[in-house]
């Protein structure tokens, strides 16, 4: 992975066995990460950049514009996502064991103790986002399994910084984002495709796309929907 600057962009690089050059602009900073051929040079990849400046910095100011919002505090009237849905969140004192549970199609209502400090309530959330997520995910992998004619190792849910799954061809072990359930069902069920088709081909090459494109014609659609919609 390498740093471009065209103007005031700051473009990472990262080359891969892929024959096109692909930009996509990462919510919820911003980030301009480029796929780029292996035989690409730096200097073809900058000259791409510049041919794209002001598609980038429209994007830019796209991106940083719809997701400002303030840090999450985990307090009552907060805003949160569950799969693909906005939710409030409502904070409700509670004397025993910590839970989480939806209230209709408008709360997620969190019960802790008084005194729970913040990290306290953000770590309740994320295990309910975890327990939810992990039992979603079992029909999904199985019905694509049998599509698909390839067969897991093991999956596990994991924050993840910068992908939303990933898959080690050699293993068949898959990673997949926990904030994927934050995200509606289709684009989840494309990352399952994605990450399961990486166990029959291990780089984003010409079979794989073909597979791709046979098995989920919308997966473009779907790559961008699911790199824009806020959480």
């Amino acid at each position: 992975m390498k740093k471009i600057a065209v103007a005031d962009i700051l473009a990472e690089v990262e080359w891969k066995e892929i024959k096109n050059v692909h930009l996509t602009i990462y919510p919820p900073d911003a980030r301009v990460h480029v796929s780029a051929p292996v035989n690409m040079t730096e200097e073809s990849i900058r000259l791409f950049l510049i041919t794209k400046l002001p598609w980038i910095k429209q994007r830019v100011s796209q991106v940083l514009e719809q997701n400002r919002q303030s840090p999450r505090t985990y307090v009552s009237g907060e805003n949160h996502y569950f799969k693909g849905r906005r939710y409030r969140l409502k904070v409700v004192n509670h004397t025993a064991a910590a839970k989480v549970e939806l209230q209709g199609n408008e709360f997620i209502v969190m019960y802790v103790r008084e005194k729970a400090t913040e990290a306290r309530r953000a770590e309740v959330l994320k295990e309910w986002y975890r327990a939810e997520f992990k039992a979603i995910l079992p029909s999904l992998v199985t019905k694509w399994e049998a599509i698909l004619g390839v067969k897991a190792n093991k999956w596990d849910v994991k924050q993840m910084k910068t992908l939303w799954g990933s898959c080690n061809h050699r293993t068949r072990n898959i990673i997949f984002n926990l904030e994927l359930i934050k995200k509606p069902l289709h684009c989840i069920e494309y990352i399952v495709v994605h990450e399961l088709l990486h166990i029959k081909v291990r780089l984003h090459n010409e079979e794989y796309t073909a597979l791709l494109n046979r098995h989920f014609p919308n997966w473009k659609q779907l790559k961008d929907e699911l790199n824009e919609f806020i959480v």
